[in-house]
């Protein structure tokens, strides 16, 4: 069994069950291919809309909303 990466699928293959053997073997690839540079990616801040101005935005439309305007 091999573990592909998102940019080697080429096709995506059909669903089937995999056994226990296969699942632990599947899981122990998965760790295996899991780098340090994986993890980098989930310990970067992202550049994101301030909350404030989401809330500023759902507030608005809720208010929209509640006069029947939409």
């Amino acid at each position: 069994m091999k573990i592909l990466r998102p940019e080697e699928i080429k096709t995506f293959p059909s669903f089937r069950e995999l056994t226990p053997e296969e699942l632990a073997e599947a899981y122990a690839l998965a760790r295996a291919a899991f780098t340090a540079e994986d993890l980098q990616r989930f310990t970067e801040l992202d550049e994101t809309i301030p909350f404030e101005e989401i809330l500023a935005k759902i507030e608005e439309k809720q208010r929209r909303i509640d006069q029947g305007l939409q």
